[in-house]
């Protein structure tokens, strides 16, 4: 009735497992930490925070082992709208920062967090305060 299938299986184990490079899972954190802290650090330096950007760099090139490529370019992006980004990768930065048990790097993302909250509650950074979604 029905043809028996002649290949074999994509869920079948692979017969040589170590045939390729596996990474662990505190591997995997640090490359998606790094990878956090350079947008960050990109955003950091376009807001032109050059002691903020330094202090990023440091855990970035901690993490990868190697000095980050500094945001050069400008975009026309208007300042609120680059807190607000920096605020976002800050808080992704903060979670996988702790979920590594990074403490240095946990402090510093929360502190990226609350400059960017001040600077975005501050009425000079768009000419009227405005609030993040759900704050009081």
């Amino acid at each position: 009735m029905y043809e028996p299938i002649r290949t074999k299986s994509v869920h079948t184990p692979a017969d040589h497992v170590g045939d390729f490079p596996h990474r662990s899972r505190e591997e995997e954190l640090d490359i998606q930490l790094a990878g956090h802290l350079a947008a960050l650090l990109a955003v950091t330096d376009e807001l032109g925070l050059d002691a903020a950007g330094d202090r990023i760099a440091e855990q970035v090139a901690r993490l990868r082992g190697a000095p980050p490529a500094r945001h050069a370019g400008r975009t026309e992006a208007p300042a609120p709208a680059l807190h607000r980004r920096a605020h976002a990768l800050a808080g992704r930065a903060l979670v996988v920062a702790a979920s590594r048990a990074d403490t240095a790097v946990a402090i510093l993302a929360a502190e990226r967090m609350d400059a960017h909250t001040a600077a975005m509650a501050s009425p000079t950074a768009s000419g009227t305060p405005s609030r993040l979604v759900g704050a009081l």
